[in-house]
């Protein structure tokens, strides 16, 4: 299933009556026979078997799509290397239900059925099983995945709650990466790109911006028991445009003036996978590093990452079902606030070493004919030396889950499972179930109820920050006086160890069927009760009796009353540009993270993929997602896109192949950067991508011309983001 496509491809093909035996089969069920061979051939090509996707992410364990106790979005190997898309997080955007933000030329964030942010911390990364989460902030750097796009045989994508059986951080899904082994690459390649972007909004912005890409792969299989893998690597970008001007928020503010980055990204991989000349048992070593370097936006604003690495080793066992594997992320980097400084005027640094060992079983059982029962763990250790979280140096966490799917007759199955994790820094264990009850009224069609309860654990920052920054105040907003002087004050941001974990607890209906054996229709409607969710919020003001340093004198020549006096006056007139309500307002003193209570969200996902023709894939999807419904303050949480609209196509003929997508974003309003005064929406904008490919020397050459934003709309997805525009790449692949 490639699937891609125009709307009005996907209307014609599903208005159009099917035969019976065109496309998916059932994996007990035999493909039509062929016609004798006296007969005359057909007229017309018969149209292509339909192959529904088998997934492995939902249960860890391999089980055809319409049969998954979760919703599950997969992007296949076809469609990854016909994307225009340079970074793994654009190649996702046209999966039902994502939020995605592009911040700088690096920074990318990603979040499912909610709003994402700056550092999106509830999506859990894997590649090939192996996490990709960083535990001391908490987020998921996408430019850190070591591996090639060609490399990759599927990205399987969980939309919803997995803690049941993924444990932390996959509080609203999971995005597994899921790569070719060394005998299925076999061969050398190399993929050269480069191109040019655009930098001018209205009559402002430098020239042109150039990005370079180029991959290598090298792979052999050796003989029947050895075979390898290498591959590298690299991405450059130079930097956005950043907005400029006043922000849409009312309060008057101006975007900060900073120096803007590019983004340089090395990266190496390989792998060695020896088999059992008996089947019995396959044994994996991989490792790598992938660097990079940019802006990374924070609650305290953006920092320049002069460099960041991660490198990792892992060892894999697997015999039958049953697997063991080990593996150690090891991260460092160093980086300094472009408008954040300490009391010393200096920018703030951030410099930090992790290491992470992580080691993990999990085994499959059959009992009898109608159970399939799951079962795992694991242990990870943390050790940190961050500076700008002096007392957090290390953490452990364990964890075990159980899963038994109960297959109860040919059309009602259940699935039961649950995970228990205990995490150092939390004072009980954390319980996550899962129940899905699956109704089939026939072989590809199902019908699924599930609960899910997922978790995300505090990360390190979360638990022990500790920085001091200086903020500072236009006193001309007190009095017309003092027009034109700044007053700088200093603002703890401090961290919380009595923090608890946050939770989602989600209920789904959910359809998904194979039409006429030609096309993948899926519906869903979920709903979710996030607890306790973790937000970076004000929680100290001055006040008269407690003024910041220097307050009186930078007041003069008010009367010290009077100076003192306008403290008290602040909050209760909740002016705008310093602060979000009046608990809250004034001069802060302090920030940290607090557990805010309970936001509800919910939503309704619809999507189609089909074959129109042999050469022509077709998709469309819809997501629409309610304003969230917290029982606190409104402008503490990001305000999702409610509308998402793709519809797109992906086409290989002959010497030719080409992708196009066009995706709708509706408005969206983002609190998560600075103060209130930074805070704000952004407009609703219409993407359009495509790709348009020739294959040469038999299809070892194949060149491409790819483009991004192909409208040249002046796209921001964040309030504090660069602004995307066109973007316009050449490339060329060889395989040898």
């Amino acid at each position: 299933m490639k699937a891609r496509s125009l709307a009005f491809c996907l209307v014609l093909v599903l208005a159009s009556p099917l035969p019976s035996w065109a496309g998916a089969f059932p994996a007990d069920q035999p493909p039509p026979p062929q016609p004798p061979a006296e007969q005359p051939p057909p007229e017309e090509e018969a149209p292509p078997i339909y192959a529904e996707q088998v997934v492995v992410t939902a249960s860890r364990v391999e089980q055809q799509l319409v049969n998954a106790p979760a919703t599950v979005s997969v992007v296949t190997a076809d469609v990854i290397a016909s994307s225009p898309a340079t970074n793994y997080a654009e190649l996702l955007r046209s999966v039902p239900g994502m939020n995605i933000t592009q911040i700088s030329a690096r920074d990318f964030n990603i979040t499912m059925r909610g709003a994402t942010s700056t550092l999106a911390t509830s999506q859990l990364a894997l590649l090939d099983g192996r996490s990709l989460y960083l535990d001391f902030f908490g987020f998921v750097a996408w430019d850190l995945l070591p591996v090639n796009p060609n490399e990759l045989r599927q990205i399987e994508v969980i939309r919803g709650p997995a803690s049941a059986v993924w444990g932390a951080n996959a509080l609203n899904g999971v995005i597994n990466f899921i790569s070719k082994t060394p005998r299925e690459l076999h061969g050398d390649s190399l993929t050269i790109s480069a191109g040019m972007f655009g930098r001018k909004v209205g009559n402002r912005g430098d020239d042109a911006g150039a990005l370079f890409g180029v991959n290598g792969t090298h792979a052999r299989a050796v003989n029947d028991r050895w075979a390898y893998k290498i591959s590298a690597g690299g991405y450059s970008s130079d930097a956005f445009i950043r907005p400029a001007g006043t922000i849409p928020n009312g309060t008057g503010t101006q975007y900060p003036a900073f120096q803007n980055q590019g983004t340089r990204q090395p990266k190496v991989d390989g792998r060695l996978d020896y088999d059992d000349p008996d089947g019995r048992y396959r044994l994996t070593f991989s490792g790598g590093y992938a660097g990079t370097d940019g802006i990374i936006h924070t609650g305290i604003g953006p920092f320049d990452m002069e460099r960041i690495g991660l490198g990792y080793g892992s060892m894999k066992y697997t015999r039958g079902a049953m697997r063991f594997s080990v593996f150690t992320n090891i991260l460092s980097g160093d980086a300094s606030a472009l408008l954040a400084v300490g009391p010393t005027g200096q920018p703030i640094p951030f410099v930090f070493d992790t290491k992470t060992v992580d080691v993990e079983f999990g085994n499959v059982n059959t009992l009898g004919s109608r159970q399939v029962l799951t079962y795992g763990g694991n242990f990870r250790y943390n050790k940190f030396d961050l500076s700008i979280a002096p007392r957090g140096d290390n953490r452990s966490e364990y964890g075990a889950y159980v899963q038994d799917e109960f297959f109860l007759n040919d059309h009602v199955r259940l699935n039961v499972g649950a995970r228990v994790d205990k995490f150092s820094v939390l004072d009980s264990a954390v319980f996550s179930p899962r129940t899905a009850l699956i109704l089939k009224p026939a072989a590809d069609h199902s019908v699924r109820f599930s609960f899910n309860k997922a978790f995300r654990a505090p990360s390190l920052i979360n638990n022990y920050l500790e920085t001091t920054i200086i903020n500072q105040l236009n006193l001309g907003l007190i009095n017309p006086l003092f027009a034109g002087r700044v007053f700088n004050f200093p603002v703890n941001a401090v961290g919380n160890e009595a923090l608890k974990e946050e939770s989602t607890e989600s209920y789904e209906i959910a359809y998904t069927g194979v039409i006429a054996k030609r096309a993948t229709v899926t519906a869903a409607y979920y709903y979710t009760k996030g607890s306790d969710e973790i937000f970076f919020t004000q929680n100290g003001r001055y006040r008269a009796f407690a003024p910041p340093p220097g307050w009186t004198n930078a007041l003069a020549p008010l009367p010290a009353a009077t100076a003192l006096g306008v403290l008290e006056v602040l909050p209760p007139a909740c002016n705008p540009p310093l602060g979000p309500n009046c608990n809250t307002g004034g001069l802060p003193s302090q920030f940290t993270y607090l557990n805010l209570g309970e936001v509800k969200n919910k939503g309704v996902e619809l999507g189609v993929d089909g074959a129109v023709s042999e050469a022509l894939n077709v998709f469309v999807n819809y997501s629409y997602q309610f304003e969230p419904e917290p029982d606190f303050d409104l402008s503490e949480v990001n305000l999702p896109p409610q509308n998402r609209f793709n519809v797109g196509f992906n086409f290989t003929e002959g010497r030719f192949l080409g992708n196009a997508v066009v995706s709708y974003v509706g408005e969206a309003r983002w609190q998560d950067v600075l103060d209130a005064r930074f805070h704000g929406p952004t407009r609703s904008y219409t993407q359009v991508n495509g790709a348009l490919g020739m294959r040469f020397a038999g299809g070892r050459i194949v060149t491409t011309i790819k483009a991004i934003n192909l409208m040249d709309e002046n796209i921001q997805s964040h309030i504090f983001g660069d602004i995307l525009k066109r973007q316009v790449i050449g490339e060329v692949r060889i395989s040898f």
